[in-house]
């Protein structure tokens, strides 16, 4: 059996010199900056407004999302009634 440890760790300071000697520059487009957040080509949601009107969206949100959770397990716990109902009263 070969010594695979060796053979890795030869692979692995291979791996490191080649990234090593690369040089990589990052454009960044006109009008930003480093400091912007970037999501990889994910746009981040514009609340607008104050920190205060921001948590305030966040939350109708979040409790819009919730509501329909609720909806749907409803929706599936009566739908599960209605085939079970027929089975149990024989």
């Amino acid at each position: 059996m070969r010594d695979w440890k060796s053979e890795l760790d030869a692979l692995v300071a291979e791996a490191m010199a080649f990234a090593g000697s690369l040089k990589v520059e990052i454009e960044l487009a006109p009008g930003s900056t480093e400091k912007s957040p970037r999501r990889d080509g994910l746009s981040v949601p514009d609340y607008g407004g104050s920190e205060r009107e921001q948590i305030r969206k966040r939350v109708e949100r979040f409790k819009a999302h919730q509501e329909r959770f609720m909806r749907e397990r409803e929706e599936y716990a009566n739908s599960l009634l209605r085939r079970i109902r027929p089975v149990t009263k024989s």
